[in-house]
């Protein structure tokens, strides 16, 4: 006889096998976790036609979750006292005058938080574009805020590219201080950066692409985003993403301290926005940006969470330390259903929990 656990997690492993027929998903995976229990991980399709059966090692494209593992980095480095979150921008692009008003005052908190004053999404479309990451940074340079650092929400990924910029000035780079820093002594053996280490994975999740309502076409991995690492270029399993969840939730503690955990996860500046979006609207009664997280009240309840979406990918990643419980979903195809499923499975667990006998 199946437990109320098992039972409820099994019927949401079924809807969302459900959504992805409907919407003729090529392939999942996600991973439920509640401390003191062994993850839940659920796989569905291939990495491409003809492919291999996706499994718990397929390595997908992170898209804008890597975000969340850049803020964990900064916050250790500062830690370390090998940077400060008012490090300035004439720090980390020294080679580059930021002139806009109140630019002297952009700091590498207003970086990972979101909060740099630019217009949102300021030059994407140079980083789809194809140009490098400096010529890019020299644009945004020149660019006229539209408030000054920290007074508003305002999402970024070509900023991002400052960190890249001073930690190869510091005869290293984001990859190599993740790979050090994090997924060796947490044990992520699959989990990288870059095109190249995507490409180099011994199974890998294909893109696909949107043609049409519910049709897909394999595309290629592009580099134009993987320039930008810092904002959009890690990869990871879901075995990975499993780990990355337990390490989250405090379970590996001479590597995450509770006390970074809590640094990154700070509400700092509100996104009102974020309220009404689609498969979250009914849930949310509020969200902020944190360090590299959002922090959704979900009916009262503090969720920290980040998505991402690059093309022919979609990620999403949450964790409520509350209760000792983290999800992630990973697909290889860039479909809004993801929204809906994990926005669902947030809902279901807090349910559960709400009815289950007090001991």
């Amino acid at each position: 006889m199946l437990s109320c656990a098992q039972e409820w997690v099994g019927d949401y492993a079924a809807y969302v096998k459900r959504q992805a027929v409907k919407y003729n998903i090529p392939g999942y995976t996600f991973v439920y976790y509640q401390q003191g229990e062994t993850p839940k991980v659920y796989v569905y399709g291939k990495t491409h036609s003809g492919g291999k059966a996706i499994s718990e090692n397929t390595v997908f494209r992170l898209a804008s979750v890597s975000k969340s593992f850049t803020a964990i980095l900064m916050a250790k480095m500062v830690e370390q006292q090998k940077l400060q979150w008012d490090t300035p921008i004439s720090t980390l692009v020294p080679e580059i005058k930021f002139t806009g008003k109140g630019m002297e005052q952009l700091a590498l908190k207003h970086i990972v938080g979101q909060s740099s004053g630019f217009m949102p999404n300021a030059y994407d479309n140079l980083i789809e574009a194809d140009y490098s990451l400096d010529k890019v940074l020299e644009q945004l340079a020149r660019l006229e805020p539209i408030c000054a650092p920290g007074e508003c929400y305002t999402y970024q990924n070509a900023l991002f590219g400052a960190i890249q910029h001073y930690l190869v000035n510091q005869n290293t780079s984001y990859q190599r201080q993740l790979q050090t820093q994090l997924f060796v002594p947490l044990g992520m053996k699959t989990a990288s950066a870059g095109k190249s280490a995507l490409m180099a994975s011994g199974e890998w999740a294909r893109p696909h692409i949107a043609i049409a309502r519910n049709r897909w076409r394999e595309g290629i991995v592009e580099s134009n985003y993987y320039r930008f690492t810092p904002a959009a270029g890690v990869n990871a399993s879901i075995a990975d993403m499993a780990i990355y969840v337990q390490a989250l939730l405090g379970e590996f503690p001479t590597v995450l301290p509770p006390e970074l955990i809590e640094t990154v996860t700070t509400p700092i500046v509100k996104t009102r926005r974020e309220t009404y979006r689609r498969g979250w609207r009914e849930y949310l009664n509020d969200a902020h940006y944190g360090l590299g997280w959002r922090i959704y009240d979900f009916e009262g309840k503090q969720i920290n969470y980040h998505g991402g979406w690059v093309k022919g990918y979609r990620a999403d990643v949450s964790f409520v330390p509350e209760t000792g419980a983290g999800y992630v979903m990973l697909m290889n195809a860039e479909s809004n259903m993801i929204n809906a499923t994990t926005a669902e499975f947030w809902n279901r667990y807090f349910h559960y929990r709400e009815s289950k006998p007090k001991p």
